[in-house]
């Protein structure tokens, strides 16, 4: 499949932060977007500036229900969850049904159009890993009682049947473990660590790094991530394929990075430790390299300059965050 088939694409959770971006970068380069988002963590104001591009539209609908969309579909994203902790505890049934139901709705709407799914998963399906870097044949170390599973066994659901439809229907189909994203347009509020830090950090506030911060994350920069999703989606492999960053480091040494990034005094202080918050976290990425020719090129610290410059400047002019840029969890 070439990327010129991408076509039209449906793009579920286009108004969250990653599939914000996405949708961005599918009309860059050339293809038609449906957008479909319910807004219950997405917002309407990461798509705005996107809104009179020629060939882009927003449909407002639950992947919970049926989905209908009009005219021809080649490619459909699902990326329609609650990512951060912060949502999906405050939304665990809704974020479990995305992940079944929701699931279940991308696949018949994508077998309706003879379209190819691209599932977004996460790589918390590897939950607190016992083999370290991560590959896609290791099958992880998920408590399914704890808090996080309400989105850790969404997603290997979804996983699931996306491979039970392409087995037992022939579904085109494409899986993505997306490690770590970060970049311009996450909420201040996220939950996350990288835009609780920076906002922190800009507003003189003490910088809370949870235990005693020596648990790792690799994180990527978000337009490096889209671009994964978009090379899957112009594949013919289903994966899953590691979408992530090589670039390990402690969450304390995160919160420095951050800090000097923002050029603030904030002290790191350090809280409790989530229930269940994973080890460490670092993808191997050599079926990526292989398969789809993908690999990070945004450097760590140039991609927090740029992160930090968003929330300054939205921090001071909140009525322009919706015009910038797409092209610019989990």
């Amino acid at each position: 499949m070439s990327q010129a088939a991408i076509g039209r694409a449906v793009v579920t959770g286009g108004a969250g932060f990653v599939g914000s971006h996405l949708c961005g970068h599918l009309l860059d380069a050339g293809a038609e977007v449906v957008c479909i988002d319910n807004f219950a963590t997405g917002s309407a104001e990461n798509v705005r500036h996107l809104a009179g591009r020629t060939g882009f539209r927003t449909l407002e609908a639950d992947v919970t229900h049926p989905l209908h969309v009009p005219g021809r579909v080649d490619t459909v994203f699902h990326l329609a969850s609650a990512a951060s902790p912060r949502d999906y505890l405050r939304l665990p049934v809704e974020t479990l049904e995305a992940g079944s139901r929701g699931t279940r709705n991308v696949l018949d709407l994508a077998a309706e159009h003879g379209a190819r799914t691209v599932l977004a998963s996460t790589s918390e399906v590897y939950g607190d890993p016992l083999h370290h870097p991560q590959h896609e044949s290791y099958w992880g170390n998920v408590n399914p009682v704890g808090p996080r599973s309400v989105y850790d066994e969404a997603k290997r659901y979804a996983e699931a049947l996306t491979m039970a439809y392409h087995r037992a229907h022939g579904a085109d189909v494409g899986i993505a473990r997306i490690f770590n994203s970060y970049g311009p347009g996450m909420r201040p509020d996220d939950g996350r660590a990288i835009p609780t830090f920076i906002r922190q950090a800009l507003a003189g506030e003490p910088i809370t790094v949870c235990g005693d911060g020596m648990q790792t994350r690799s994180v990527c920069y978000v337009d490096d991530t889209v671009r994964g999703l978009i090379a899957l989606a112009a594949a013919d492999i289903t994966g899953p394929v590691n979408i992530g960053s090589q670039h390990e480091l402690s969450m304390h040494a995160l919160a420095e990075l951050v800090r000097a990034v923002c050029g603030s005094d904030s002290p790191v202080v350090h809280v409790g430790r989530p229930q269940d918050d994973p080890r460490f976290r670092r993808p191997d990425i050599a079926l990526a390299a292989r398969a789809l020719g993908w690999w990070p090129l945004v450097p760590m610290e140039e991609g927090l300059r740029r992160t930090v410059e968003w929330f300054a400047r939205a921090r001071t002019e909140p009525e322009d965050r919706s015009a910038e840029p797409t092209a610019g969890r989990a």
